[in-house]
């Protein structure tokens, strides 16, 4: 009775044994992207997202013209190309800062200065008009504070400088590389862009202002290449702009320096 009980669980202990093995054989082989191991392969839709043949020339003016449903959309939308192009977020300047507090001080002690700066000096010695009288109606306009507030901060702070420094040095360096005179050209040109995206509601002063402030911010973000600086300090100076508006003080800046 002893050897047929051993015999039965040597049979057992072989069967368990089998089965094992085959079960293993059975294993999928891991993939070098399993687990987070590296990135899953590109796919053709992002690859042509960011290209310039159909659909990324189809998408570059989705975002050109995404403002038109409400402002700032366009940022938006640059975020979203982003995303689904596998586009690197780094390439379009979204880089962790080393001190938050440092870029946010930064920026706005930036956008700030840059505004007075441009008030008090370099319009006056254009020739503007100390009041900007598209948007004169902000003067004391309690009402139009949330709009106002709103447009400045995320359509002008994160959403132009993620079109106009981010998305366009992205796409620009595409096509022309990345060396000393590519980054000048593309300063230069997208600098005049914006300049003329004000024309039509400030004129002639305020495509002149937004060209300077084109040059300055995009000479920063082609040495840097990192835009949440830029982001704050965009902010400040059209909050200073508003400030001054709201309480009337236009003229007062205006007049610092050239009486």
């Amino acid at each position: 009775m002893q050897s047929l009980a051993t015999f039965r669980n040597e049979l057992q202990a072989r069967n368990h044994e089998s089965h094992a093995a085959g079960q293993h054989s059975r294993v999928r082989p891991l993939k070098r992207y399993d687990l987070g191991a590296a990135a899953p392969p590109d796919d053709r839709l992002a690859a042509e997202l960011r290209g310039f043949g159909p659909i990324g020339l189809l998408a570059i003016l989705v975002i050109l013209f995404g403002n038109a449903v409400f402002i700032g959309f366009s940022g938006v939308l640059v975020l979203l190309w982003a995303w689904r192009s596998h586009t690197s977020w780094s390439k379009i300047g979204y880089v962790r800062p080393r001190s938050w507090v440092r870029t946010i001080a930064g920026g706005i002690a930036l956008g700030i200065a840059f505004k007075f700066l441009l008030k008090a000096i370099v319009m006056p010695l254009l020739g503007a008009d100390p009041v900007n009288h598209a948007y004169h109606y902000l003067a004391g306009n309690n009402t139009a504070i949330p709009g106002a507030l709103f447009a400045m901060t995320f359509g002008a702070g994160f959403g132009e400088e993620t079109v106009f420094r981010g998305w366009m040095f992205e796409r620009f360096g595409k096509l022309l590389g990345h060396g000393v005179g590519a980054k000048i050209f593309v300063v230069l040109i997208t600098s005049v862009w914006f300049g003329m995206g004000h024309y039509s509601v400030q004129g002639l002063a305020g495509a002149e202002q937004a060209t300077i402030v084109g040059l300055v911010l995009g000479t920063i973000f082609a040495v840097t290449g990192r835009i949440w600086m830029l982001i704050f300090a965009h902010a400040a100076f059209d909050l200073t702009a508003y400030a001054m508006i709201y309480w009337n003080l236009e003229t007062a800046v205006a007049h610092l320096v050239f009486k």
